[in-house]
């Protein structure tokens, strides 16, 4: 049996804007979008954004823990979010002296 990914399914209470979010800072592009619900290709990723969905039965939550994102330029990654004002959560060193940031999306 082989798995590949699929898609990241984000739910939000704005869909546009966090679409928007993605594609202006970190370079996703739109590859579908329906009524409410987009779905973006984040380098390889692809990300669903909705609404809550009114068909589901199950228990709906709002958000994701983080995606996790290579960069070879991670100074000026942090410098435009700050620039426009997106929350930093943390900058840190993680194992084998990597450099992460965290940062508040929508």
């Amino acid at each position: 049996m082989t798995f590949k990914m699929n898609h990241v399914h984000l739910k939000t209470e704005d869909p546009e804007a966090t679409a928007k979010f993605y594609v202006e800072n970190l370079g996703a592009t739109i590859t579908s979008q329906r009524n409410d619900s987009f779905r973006l290709d984040l380098h390889g990723l692809s990300l669903n954004v909705s609404k809550f969905l009114t068909q589901q039965k199950r228990k709906q939550i709002y958000g994701m823990e983080h995606i996790a994102i290579d960069t070879d330029e991670l100074d000026n990654l942090i410098a435009k979010l700050k620039d426009k004002g997106i929350h930093i959560l943390e900058e840190t060193v993680v194992s084998g002296g990597r450099r992460v940031c965290f940062f508040e999306g929508p």
